[in-house]
C-alpha cells in the first residue's frame, strides 16, 4: 500500500513539473510576440536583417551576412506556433528578400541563410516555388567543395588569430550545420551528389576535428592541393586546444542531424559523446548555460590574442550555445536507445529551457531592442558581440521550445 501511495505521489509531482515546464512554451511565445512585433517596427528595411545590439541600437546586416536567415526563420517559427497569418506574411516577405542568396558563393553559410528561411518556409507551406531556390542554394554551396580535401571550404584564405599563420583552406565546425541543405537537396532531386558531399564533409570533420575526448577544434586548415592537415586552431575560442562552447554546440546539433538523414551509427555515437563531454564538463555552470569557452582563463591553455581576465567581472556566458544544445537534446533523446541516457537528455533540455526563461537571461517586455534573450557571445577574441543579444540565440531557443512541445504530444 505504501509503495502504491509513493508511486501516486511521484506521479502527481511529475505531472505538475511537466505542466509547469510546458507552461514555459506558452509564456515564452507570448513574450516573443510582444518582442518581435516591436522589432518589426524597428526593422523596416527588408534588405537589412536584425543580428544584435550595438551602441544601444538594433544592429542589422545585409543579406550576405551569415546570420541573415535567422530572422525569417524566427518569423516562420512564430507562425508555426501561433498559426497567425500575420507572422506567415512577415515570414514570406523577409524570406523572399533573400532570393538572390541562392547564387551566393562568398562563404559556406548558404545553409544557415537559406535553409533557416526558405527551408522552414517550405516545411510549413510546401510552396513549390521554394524548391528550385533551395536546390540552387545547394548547388552554390557545393561550389566550395574540394574533392582533394573532401570538405566544403568555410572561409576564403585568411590569417589566423594573432596572424600566426595563413589558413588557405579553413574548415570550421560550424560548417557542419549547412549540410542539412545538401541532404534535403538530394531528397528533393534524387541527385546523390549533394548527399555524397555532405557525408564526405561529415566524415572528414568527425575524423579530423573531434578530439579523442570528444571536444572539438574550431578550425582545421587543409592544404588545398593534397588535403593534408596544416593547422588545428581556433578563431572564436580561447585557445587552439580549448573548447569553444558554441563550436561544441554546433557539433552536437549537426552530428545529430546527420544521423537523422543517414542513420549511420558513427554519427549518432559522435553526437552522444560530444553531448556527454558538454553536459559533464567540470566547468559547466550549475544552470547549464556555458561560459563562452570551457577553458577561458584556465592554466595550460595559451591564447593567440591578448586576454585580460580583469576586463570581465565574470567570465561571459554564451546563451546561444545553450539554446543550440537544448534544441539538439530534444532530437537526440529520441534516437538514443539507453533509457537512462534518453531521460537525462530530455531532462537537461527542459532544465536549460527553464533556466533561460528566468529574468537574468530573458528580456522584459519591450526591452532588449526586441530580442528575447540576453547574454550571448559572438566573437570575444575579436572583441565583437560580447555579452549581447544575438539573433541565432533567439532562433534556436524558439526551435527548442517547439521541439519540446512536439515531443510531449
Amino acid at each position: 500500500m505504501k509503495i502504491k501511495l509513493a508511486i501516486i505521489i511521484l506521479a502527481f509531482f511529475s505531472i505538475g513539473w511537466e505542466a509547469k515546464s510546458q507552461d514555459i512554451v506558452k509564456k515564452n511565445f507570448e513574450l516573443a510576440e510582444i518582442q518581435y512585433q516591436a522589432m518589426l517596427k524597428k526593422a523596416m528595411d527588408i534588405t537589412c536583417f536584425p543580428r544584435t545590439v550595438k551602441q544601444d541600437k538594433l544592429w542589422c546586416v545585409p543579406a550576405e551576412d551569415w546570420t541573415s536567415g535567422f530572422w525569417p526563420g524566427i518569423l516562420w517559427y512564430m507562425y508555426e506556433y501561433t498559426k497567425n497569418n500575420r507572422w506567415k506574411d512577415e515570414a514570406m516577405k523577409w524570406t523572399h528578400s533573400l532570393k538572390d542568396i541562392q547564387f551566393f558563393v562568398g562563404h559556406h553559410d548558404v545553409g544557415f541563410m537559406m535553409y533557416c528561411s526558405y527551408g522552414n518556409g517550405f516545411r510549413l507551406t510546401a510552396n513549390p516555388k521554394y524548391i528550385p531556390i533551395l536546390v540552387q542554394s545547394a548547388k552554390s554551396l557545393c561550389k566550395r567543395y574540394s574533392y582533394n580535401v573532401g570538405c566544403i571550404q568555410s572561409w576564403n584564405a585568411r590569417k589566423s588569430i594573432g596572424r600566426k599563420n595563413t589558413w588557405e583552406y579553413p574548415v570550421i565546425i560550424d560548417n557542419m550545420m549547412n549540410l542539412e541543405l545538401l541532404f534535403w537537396a538530394t531528397q528533393a532531386t534524387n541527385d546523390s551528389v549533394y548527399w555524397d558531399i555532405a557525408v564526405s564533409h561529415a566524415e572528414k570533420t568527425m575524423k579530423n576535428q573531434i578530439r579523442s575526448d570528444f571536444s572539438s577544434y574550431h578550425v582545421v586548415n587543409y592544404a588545398p592541393d593534397t588535403g593534408e592537415i596544416l593547422h588545428r586552431q581556433t578563431a572564436q575560442g580561447y585557445a587552439d586546444s580549448s573548447t569553444w562552447a558554441r563550436g561544441q554546440a554546433w557539433g552536437i546539433y549537426s552530428f545529430t542531424m546527420v544521423y537523422r538523414y543517414t542513420k549511420d551509427e558513427r554519427f549518432l555515437q559522435t553526437a552522444i559523446n560530444m553531448t556527454d563531454f558538454f553536459l559533464n564538463h567540470k566547468n559547466l555552470p550549475n544552470d547549464c548555460i556555458p561560459y563562452w569557452d570551457f577553458n577561458a582563463g584556465e592554466k595550460g591553455f595559451n591564447p593567440d590574442f591578448e586576454y585580460v581576465s580583469s576586463d570581465y567581472k565574470v567570465i561571459p556566458r554564451d546563451v546561444s550555445a545553450a539554446c543550440i544544445v537544448a534544441s539538439a537534446l530534444f532530437e537526440l533523446c529520441g534516437y538514443v536507445s539507453d533509457i537512462n541516457k534518453k531521460q537525462t537528455y530530455y531532462d537537461m533540455g527542459i532544465r536549460i529551457l527553464n533556466n533561460l526563461s528566468n529574468n537574468y537571461y530573458r528580456a522584459k517586455e519591450k526591452e532588449n531592442h526586441g530580442f528575447l534573450l540576453k547574454h550571448s557571445v559572438g566573437n570575444l577574441p575579436g572583441n565583437n558581440e560580447v555579452d549581447v543579444p544575438l539573433i541565432y540565440a533567439d532562433y534556436y531557443f524558439l526551435e527548442a521550445l517547439i521541439r519540446y512541445s512536439k515531443f510531449r504530444k
